[in-house]
């Protein structure tokens, strides 16, 4: 029945409301089929179902809905035995319900899209629906994704189909309700984005002048002329206290503009975590397994675009884990587990930086399968293989075309896997890891840039490095003691909350000392991250920032050291350290006589990740942002080897490399370039022009730039 015209505008809107009602009670549908609910909670439940059912009933009739109010009213009558008990719902009678909300919703969508006139009459399909409700093995309220990663409905399957129009409803922005207020395009955001990050760079400036303002005051009170420079020392005081204010108004307004864009930009991440429900709970019956999915962090607000994006990726990775990371519920019993696996995702923003995390308690990932695989479907060759340790094998699992399936069926084996998945992070500008326990579970964890919020950061000092803290994972800062250490031949600890925590120097953690015990007064921070603590031994504390961090480009993004990147007032890059690798165990390396290093490269970023690889390894590092400053430095200094960026504007890397073999003094210099090209020919072109060695931006990322340097050294040492 074709609905009046007079009326479209309402069901539009109505259409929004009952996709709303019906994602609150799936979700109830979900919980009554669980155990463990006391009969209490169980009423509650059912009652709210009912009330449900009737508000989408009501409503339906209202505006003449006739077909959608004798759908509501055939689920009630489903309904209606179950509502005196105090038992948890029969699966059946799940399957029926939430079969019969995606009929509802499949026409709700037909009517607000004007095409109400063309359904067909709903007689056969309520009749089927009240009869004996759709086969477990029917149904789907997702399907698998595509080779872009989204998510693409399976044909001749109505209730997929439904289930499909249900999520894209969910995330499609031109369903929400009307706006009678402005409309904006998404470049005109961005660009005011663009201005509070602005904004935010001028507060920090303002910050660091009020700083030096007090440095001045303090240099004139030393001067012993305290009577001549007193009004000078009032006025600039005076000033100091004035700059400060204004530093703390503009705070505010940056604080405010941000929540404001984010109120305008944002949705609930809920949006698309909620029907995942559904879609775990379908997908784990057509499988013939129990799976429950928790989900913590869905109260967050994110960027309406990158959860579009991201909806493919998280339908992707969790029927990966239902699929191949569960057991079925007998082998899990037999296994000592419960018979229901748990999935869980987290979310979690800390400033500018998202994380997601996808985890399961399944069978864990089977490293050496993987290799077996990857080599039979010729993924990679058996002599690479057997140079990759486990966490290398792991990461196969992302390589185009892996499968563990060798028969294709509706969730798997097709080939198009979690390259799909890992591509779709990347081109968020994220990246994505993998952590798995034989038996225990496996666990995804994506790290997305988002681009609104500036992250609190503790800077500290190294030497003479300077260093960032998350400070959400920064819980105290304490001064060693003698009477707090317990210090042991290769290790120290803090007894701290009648813990004894590991003391981690972080001048040796980074590799720029050899390590030694902490100092009477030395600096120590309490770290934490995923369950773990470290005491952080640090030279000195500078103070906390709130700065913007990005990601590091992509070519050295797998760097386990650096979470990312910020710059300072001045303009200076501060790199931003990981947590969970501080609070990792790993052997300290210890550094012996100090070998120089010069790096040549016109990024900012690539010099600070260089150096750091390379003091890692001891050498003691030198930056030269051109071919020309290189040329300086090397006037007035001797190096043990070069590492230089192939290309440079105004002298590229063969350029430097001839005016080096051109002087005596450094003709059998050993230089290394360094390029974001991969290609033969490139890598022809450097070595031609007479470099010892040519890396890839890539395959110094993978950690191989430490070992070219020491065997381009060894080489030339020996041709000496």
């Amino acid at each position: 029945m074709p609905v009046d015209p007079m009326l479209q505008g309402l069901v539009t809107g109505f259409a929004v409301e009952a996709q709303e009602v019906i994602q609150k009670v799936t979700m109830d549908l979900l919980e009554l089929e669980r155990e463990g609910l006391d009969s209490g909670a169980l009423a509650k439940l059912y009652v709210r179902l009912g009330r449900h059912l009737h508000t989408l009933k009501g409503s339906a009739s209202s505006l003449g809905l006739q077909d959608l109010g004798d759908i509501a009213h055939k689920l009630e009558d489903a309904l209606a035995p179950l509502k005196a008990t105090t038992q948890k719902m029969p699966r059946s009678v799940v399957d029926v319900l939430l079969h019969g909300l995606d009929l509802f919703m499949l026409r709700a969508q037909a009517h607000a899209d004007g095409r109400g006139d063309s359904l067909p009459d709903p007689a056969a399909a309520l009749a089927q629906l009240v009869a004996d409700g759709p086969a477990p093995e029917s149904v789907g309220a997702q399907a698998a994704p595509g080779p872009n990663g989204a998510a693409e409905p399976e044909p001749n399957s109505a209730s997929e189909e439904a289930g499909a129009s249900e999520l894209s409803a969910q995330l499609d922005p031109q369903a929400e309700s009307a706006d009678t207020g402005w409309r904006v395009s998404v470049r005109q955001v961005t660009a005011l984005m663009r201005e509070v990050e602005r904004l935010r760079e001028v507060r920090l400036r303002v910050e660091e002048r009020g700083r030096e303002l007090d440095r001045v005051v303090t240099v004139l009170a030393k001067q012993g002329l305290l009577a001549e420079t007193a009004e000078a020392r009032t006025l600039l005081s005076g000033t100091s206290r004035s700059l400060r204010t204004d530093g703390e108004e503009t705070s505010d307004i940056v604080d405010a503009l941000e929540e404001g864009l984010k109120a305008i930009t944002t949705r609930p991440v809920r949006t698309i975590l909620d029907p995942l429900q559904r879609m775990v709970r379908d997908l784990s019956r057509q499988l013939g397994k129990e799976a429950r999915l928790s989900v913590v962090g869905s109260e967050l607000s994110l960027d309406r675009r990158l959860l579009e994006k991201l909806q493919g990726a998280l339908v992707h990775l969790l029927r990966n884990a239902v699929d191949h990371g569960l057991e079925l519920p007998s082998e899990r019993e037999k296994a000592g587990k419960h018979h229901e696996g748990a999935l869980t995702l987290r979310v979690e923003q800390q400033g500018n930086l998202l994380f997601l995390e996808c985890a399961d308690d399944g069978s864990g990932i089977d490293v050496t399968r993987v290799r077996k695989v990857a080599e039979s479907r010729g993924v990679i060759a058996s002599d690479e293989a057997e140079r990759l340790n486990e966490n290398q094998l792991r990461d196969l699992i992302f390589r185009p075309g892996f499968s563990t399936r060798s028969d294709v069926t509706d969730t798997s084996g097709r080939g198009v896997g979690l390259d799909a998945v890992r591509a779709s992070v990347e081109g968020l500008q994220g990246r994505i890891e993998v952590n798995s326990t034989p038996g225990q579970g496996t666990r995804f964890v994506m790290t997305l840039p988002v681009d609104l919020g500036s992250s609190p950061v503790l800077v500290v000092r190294a030497l003479e490095q300077l260093v960032g803290l998350p400070m959400l994972a920064v819980e105290a800062t304490q001064l060693a003691r003698a009477d707090s250490l317990r210090l042991g031949k290769r290790k120290a600890h803090l007894e701290y909350q009648g813990q004894l925590l590991p003391v981690v120097d972080l001048g040796a953690r980074l590799g720029l000392r050899a390590l030694a015990p902490p100092a009477e007064g030395q600096p120590l921070l309490i770290v934490q991250s995923g369950g773990k603590r470290v005491a952080l031994g640090v030279d000195a504390v500078v103070g906390d920032r709130d700065l913007v961090i990005r990601p590091l480009p992509s070519e050295v993004r797998d760097v386990p050291a650096w979470q990312g990147a910020a710059t300072l007032s001045r303009g200076e890059l501060l790199l931003i350290c990981r947590p969970d690798w501080l609070v990792t165990e790993s052997g300290q390396t210890q550094v012996t006589a100090q070998r120089r290093a010069l790096v040549v490269d016109d990024s900012l970023t690539a010099r600070a990740l260089h150096r750091a690889m390379l003091e890692a390894g001891g050498f003691s590092v030198h930056l030269a942002a051109s071919g020309a400053r290189a040329l300086d430095r090397l006037a007035t200094d001797t190096y043990d080897v070069v590492i230089c960026d192939l290309d440079m504007e105004e002298m590229d890397g063969t350029q430097l490399i001839a005016r080096l073999r051109e002087k005596r003094e450094t003709a059998s210099l050993p230089v290394i370039l360094v390029s974001a090209h991969d290609s033969a020919a490139a890598r022809e072109r450097g070595l031609a022009a007479g470099a010892d060695g040519y890396l890839s931006k890539r395959e110094c990322a993978a950690g191989r730039l430490l070992a070219e340097v020491l065997d381009v050294m060894s080489r030339r040492g020996a041709r000496a």
